[in-house]
C-alpha cells in the first residue's frame, strides 16, 4: 500500500486501528523518505512543524515514566545544577505561576527538593533528588529509544544522520543563549526563501 503525505502536513501520531505508538512513525518516515527519494526540495515553513511532532512524541515516550514535557524540561534544567524558579521560568520560557504548578508537582513526588541558599535565606534553590536523578536518566532512556525505534525506519545513513542532526540542534541553542553570532558567519550556509544554501 502506497501512503502519499504532504511535507507541510505529517501524518496523524495516532493512526486508526493501530496497536502500537510507532506504527505512525513507520508510514510517516517512509512518506518522508519517498519525499526525499524523489529529489524535492525541502519547503521552509515545514520545520516548525516537524520539531512540534517530534515534541509530540517525546510527549508520548515520556508517558512510560509519568512524565510530562514540562516535568522532564525542569528535570533537565536541574541536572545541570540547581536552580531559582524564576531562573527555571526564563530558560523555559514560561511565566512564573506557570513555572510554580510544575514544581509543586515534581516537590510532591519527591522528585526535586527546595532548599534555602545559606548565602541568602530569602534565596530557594531546587535541586534533584535522588529519585529525580533516577527517573530523569529512565526518561531519558525512554526517550532515545522511541527516537532511535522512530529514525530506524530510515535507511542506516539517513538513521545516523536523523539522530546526528538533534545533536547538533542541541548545540546551536547551546549556543544561540550565548547572543547571535559573529557578522563574518552570518550568511555562511544560510537557507534562502528558494531553499538555496548560500
Amino acid at each position: 500500500m502506497m501512503v502519499e503525505v504532504s511535507v507541510a502536513s505529517p501524518p496523524s501520531t495516532t493512526p486508526s486501528g493501530a496497536k502500537s505508538p510507532n506504527s505512525g512513525a513507520k508510514s510517516g518516515a517512509k512518506a518522508q523518505a519517498g519525499v526525499k527519494a524523489a529529489g524535492a526540495t525541502p519547503v521552509l515553513g515545514t520545520y516548525g512543524r516537524v520539531a512540534a511532532w517530534l515534541s509530540k512524541r517525546v510527549e508520548v515516550a515520556l508517558t512510560t515514566v509519568d512524565l510530562t514535557l514540562p516535568q522532564y524540561r525542569v528535570l533537565g534544567i536541574l541536572a545541570e545544577g540547581a536552580a531559582a524558579a524564576s531562573g527555571l521560568a526564563d530558560r523555559l520560557a514560561v511565566r512564573r505561576p506557570s513555572i510554580t504548578a510544575v514544581i509543586d508537582g515534581l516537590v510532591a513526588r519527591g522528585l526535586v527538593d527546595r532548599r534555602q541558599e545559606d548565602t541568602d535565606r530569602r534565596r530557594v534553590a531546587l535541586r534533584l533528588t535522588d529519585e529525580g536523578v533516577r527517573t530523569l536518566a529512565e526518561a531519558d532512556l525512554a526517550v532515545d529509544d522511541y527516537l532511535v525505534s522512530i529514525a530506524g525506519h530510515l535507511p542506516d545513513k539517513e538513521e545516523a544522520m536523523a539522530l546526528r542532526s538533534l545533536e547538533l540542534w542541541a548545540r546551536a541553542m547551546t549556543e544561540s543563549r550565548q547572543g547571535p553570532r559573529p557578522a563574518a558567519d552570518e550568511s555562511a550556509g544560510r537557507a534562502t526563501p528558494e531553499g538555496k544554501v548560500r
